[in-house]
């Protein structure tokens, strides 16, 4: 099938899109949108973090579990939401933790667009979910894919920082190269676990603190 994505990423991606779980993660979508699911985000936004940051331009990857699952809410980034829509308790401890740490003024929306287009990969392990039910395209084959993806910016590219929250997130430490790039791990910003590690990270003053020693620009956590 022709994914629209990135030409960046489909290069990149080429033989995991020819692979058995590809065609079977499709076949799977297909199936439920024909029997009236409803599956979020819109099929135009599946692969939207890949097209705000093209694989060239990923500096930095934070690492989500699932799309959020109420109407309107997911865009294809992981922690954001998009315009009209409540930022979610996770994202504003995320902002309470920008805060604390470097200063900033916590926003009142929940789009991180801004930030993917500076280089941040706002990846979920699942790509897609069953309005209403979460977690429920988490073994359709998403986590091959998506594996995949972290597995290619740490083999094909140098001095990226990966943002591991949480027990989940921190699984995938070992698909990634730690002699070539910077790993980061914290509690997750839920509010069940932000007070257990979360709060006090300071990941976004180090994410740019490593950045800058990499010769690269640093990010503007600002929204």
């Amino acid at each position: 099938m022709e994914v629209k994505i990135d030409d960046s990423w489909k290069q990149v991606l080429k033989e995991e899109f020819k692979r058995d779980y590809f065609t079977q993660i499709v076949g799977h979508l297909k199936l439920e949108k024909a029997g009236g699911k409803t599956i979020y985000p819109p099929g135009g936004l599946i692969f939207n973090a890949f097209n705000l940051t093209p694989f060239h331009a990923v500096k930095v990857v934070v690492i989500g579990q699932d799309p959020y699952h109420g109407q309107g809410q997911a865009h294809g980034l992981s922690f954001s939401v998009q315009d009209g829509v409540k930022p979610p308790p996770s994202l504003v401890n995320i902002y309470k933790e920008i805060h604390n740490d470097i200063g900033l003024p916590i926003p009142k929306h929940g789009n991180l667009t801004k930030w993917a287009e500076q280089g941040v990969l706002m990846l979920n392990a699942s790509l897609t979910v069953r309005a209403g039910e979460p977690m429920s395209h988490s073994r359709i084959g998403w986590a091959d894919f998506t594996d995949a993806v972290i597995r290619k910016v740490s083999e094909q590219k140098k001095g990226v920082v990966f943002l591991l929250w949480g027990k989940f997130a921190q699984a995938k430490q070992e698909l990634i190269d730690e002699t070539k790039h910077q790993v980061l791990k914290a509690a997750h910003p839920s509010p069940y676990s932000a007070d257990s590690g979360f709060f006090g990270c300071r990941h976004f003053s180090k994410t740019n603190e490593y950045l800058v020693q990499e010769g690269l620009d640093p990010i503007d956590w600002s929204l």
